[in-house]
């Protein structure tokens, strides 16, 4: 998304929206893992995000990035379970605040290619390994509180039975 079109949505807002897919899946013994991806600026460990898309619901625009960034494929939630605020530093060296909504996606399979493949590592993690890799501490503590029991969890209990 160009700079300047960043720089009007947050002038209107005071915050940029983003949203982003959690991608998990349940191991042999019924743990619950998340599939992280590399940033390509800083190759710090994230969940694949980006800027709404035009004519695309949000939840939408969320599984597209998961396809995209980490070549995931499965079912997405229509129901945030939460979200977290980052300051993201643009090309031209300014920071603006972002509130990136988080989407679970249950992953039925991972593609072997993939659009950005070349620009990024993706790899799976149990959640406390995935909240001890990000930066944004309220990412950290969404992550953390599905490791009680994510089954209980309203929306990722709805999209189970959805699925």
């Amino acid at each position: 998304m160009q700079i300047t079109k960043i720089k009007m949505m947050v002038s209107k807002t005071s915050v940029a929206e983003q949203i982003a897919a959690l991608p998990i899946q349940w191991d042999r013994v019924g743990k619950m893992r998340v599939l992280m991806v590399t940033s390509r600026g800083t190759g710090r460990w994230v969940m694949p995000k980006g800027w709404m898309m035009d004519d695309h619901k949000p939840w939408h625009a969320a599984e597209i990035e998961a396809l995209e960034e980490a070549g995931a494929l499965g079912s997405i939630g229509s129901e945030p379970l939460g979200d977290y605020h980052y300051r993201k530093v643009l090309d031209d060296g300014s920071v603006v605040p972002v509130r990136v909504r988080l989407y679970p996606m249950i992953v039925q399979r991972l593609r072997k290619r993939w659009k950005e493949r070349d620009d990024r590592t993706r790899r799976w993690f149990s959640l406390k390994g995935a909240a001890m890799r990000v930066d944004e501490p309220e990412l950290r503590d969404l992550l953390l509180s599905l490791a009680k029991d994510p089954r209980e969890q309203p929306v990722i209990r709805d999209l189970l039975k959805a699925s």
